[in-house]
């Protein structure tokens, strides 16, 4: 038996190794600095979670915009179709409670 080259080894394992092409797609999602929720950023391929946050940090938050980052695989999300958001949303329809025009606001109350 034969050892393989190290030039030999380094190509089988460039040609093994996923093209940024075949990475996952992350979602991403940033907290600014004077934001107190995170906003959806958008989106960028790469191999592993902890790239995703480096990527993420550096194509999203150059000027020093962002306080927090969040990289979600875009495969784990789920979301409601907007084709089905009558039937989806329509529960909510027959709680008036739920709604601000149930309530009275009292004369003293502004900016609501």
């Amino acid at each position: 038996m034969t050892t393989p080259r190290p030039a030999e080894t380094a190509a089988t394992a460039a040609a093994a190794a996923p093209r940024p092409g075949d990475w996952p797609l992350w979602e991403v999602f940033v907290r600014s600095r004077r934001g107190l929720s995170h906003t959806h950023a958008g989106s960028l391929h790469a191999p592993d979670a902890e790239m995703a946050l480096r990527n993420a940090r550096d194509l999203y938050t150059r000027r020093s915009e962002g306080v927090s980052l969040w990289v979600v695989p875009s495969a784990q999300i789920t979301a409601s179709s907007p084709d089905e958001k009558d039937a989806f949303f329509e529960p909510a329809g027959d709680k008036p409670y739920r709604h601000p025009t149930f309530y009275e606001i009292p004369d003293g109350v502004h900016h609501l």
